[in-house]
């Protein structure tokens, strides 16, 4: 089925889609016709899920992995794409710079199961730029031959830095913001538009990016290279500037039948979350959001996953659609195994928290329905639901105990003091349902 966004999803699989997510046939493949909906997968890859991300979808969750230029460890990074395909991740990026590059990508799709992949073809096009040319005197069609290396590969998703032209670079290294850009992407090409006078390479061959795009059927994700990485910084003519490029671009992606995502921020206080997403929304027409957290406090280290999935939480409810998870070691270092598990699942709980405001009762049957076993003390039900259910049953299990109820409140338990007088209610879920709202306004 050609749609003008671009997506050469079938029709029949465009109706498994809407089953999955509980939606209109119709709904959807206007959404996708729009540009407010994307399915990240490209054409030249096959057997990979189907995601579709965007406006009146459930919350979708990204996973980065990828080796550094210090911790070149390819096996680590195949552990880390299976435990986050283990623990539900919707998309998997890789973010590698270092090793040999093409081969430790093949790798990693190799071992995804079929998971949308994406990449930041930047950091391949520098790294490799660098050393064939002597420098930073890379060509620009340089960066777009890049770029089609991965889509050859099957990438379905990429983080294209199209927005940072020459004059915010310039401007940023000028700026008195605390950080002036803490996009890795987004500094390369700061340095290499100053560097050789030149403009964005993205933005220069944009047109033939397009055309690539198009016809692979992937996503371009719009970077944010100057997205705010001190929420001192949140909000500045810098983000805001870049914010209305992007929006340009994801525009005329969409009229011109690509697929689009814009990215954001980074780090802000609550209070500014809202209405980031808000003007995301209405600069870019509802393309979908990408963002990462957002970070609500600059001083959580060790802790931002849990400080990015407070902001992303917020985010979700006000209508982004697709949350990049944070990690313990944000800030610190390359991740571990675990870690990667426990920033994925804090992603996960925070999108599924910002689905049960957007979606309603579309997302809160199962939070019903692990209530209602709560109450009947069915622990094996509560457990099997959970989103790590060996660490629950540890915690379950950790004190000695022989009755029904947890050890904190033991045989004072309420659910064992309470059931003989209340032998007569009977919760339903469909009734219990109906004290959520309907949702988002499916407006197509």
């Amino acid at each position: 089925m050609a749609t003008k966004a671009g997506s050469d999803i079938s029709d029949e699989e465009l109706r498994e889609v809407a089953r999955i997510e509980g939606i209109d046939y119709e709904y959807l493949r206007r959404g996708i016709a729009t540009g407010r909906i994307v399915v990240a997968r490209n054409s030249r890859r096959h057997r990979v899920k189907l995601v579709a991300i965007g406006e009146g979808l459930r919350t979708k969750v990204n996973v980065n992995v990828g080796t550094s230029g210090t911790v070149v460890n390819p096996e680590l990074e195949v552990e880390k794409v299976r435990v986050a395909v283990k623990y539900g991740t919707d998309t998997i990026m890789d973010l590698s710079t270092g090793g040999n590059l093409d081969e430790v990508r093949r790798r990693l799709m190799d071992v995804s199961e079929g998971t949308p992949f994406g990449t930041v073809p930047t950091y391949q096009a520098w790294i490799e730029g660098v050393a064939k040319f002597g420098g930073t005197n890379i060509p620009s069609d340089w960066f777009i031959q890049v770029v089609e290396r991965h889509l050859r590969d099957g990438v379905d998703f990429m983080t294209i830095h199209a927005g940072i032209t020459r004059e915010l670079a310039v401007k940023a290294l000028r700026s008195e913001r605390i950080a002036p850009i803490v996009s890795r992407g987004g500094s390369m090409l700061a340095v290499w538009m100053i560097e050789n006078n030149d403009e964005n390479p993205y933005l220069k061959h944009w047109d033939y990016l397009l055309e690539l795009f198009r016809e692979y059927g992937a996503v371009i994700s719009l970077g944010d290279a100057l997205r705010p990485g001190a929420t001192a910084d949140a909000h500045d003519d810098l983000q805001i500037g870049e914010l209305v490029n992007n929006s340009r671009l994801a525009r005329d992606a969409v009229a011109k039948g690509v697929q689009v995502m814009i990215e954001g921020p980074g780090h802000m206080t609550l209070d500014k979350v809202v209405a980031d997403v808000k003007l995301m929304k209405s600069l870019s027409g509802g393309v979908p959001y990408y963002v990462l957290g957002p970070l609500v406090t600059d001083i959580a280290l060790g802790y931002d996953h849990i400080a990015a999935a407070i902001g992303a939480a917020i985010a979700a409810a006000a209508g982004a659609d697709i949350i990049c998870y944070l990690t313990p070691s944000e800030h610190l270092g390359l991740p571990s195994v675990e870690q990667v598990k426990e920033g994925l699942i804090a992603a996960k709980i925070a999108a599924h928290a910002g689905d049960l405001v957007k979606l309603g009762k579309r997302a809160a049957r199962e939070d019903v329905e692990v209530s209602i076993r709560r109450a009947m003390l069915d622990w094996d039900y509560q457990i099997s639901r959970s989103y790590d259910p060996e660490r629950a049953l540890r915690i379950r299990t950790q004190f000695q105990q022989s009755i029904s109820s947890c050890t904190m409140c033991g045989q004072f338990c309420v659910f064992l003091l309470l059931p003989r007088y209340m032998k007569d209610r009977k919760p339903e879920v469909d009734k219990l349902l109906n004290r959520y709202g309907e949702g988002c306004e499916l407006r197509w």
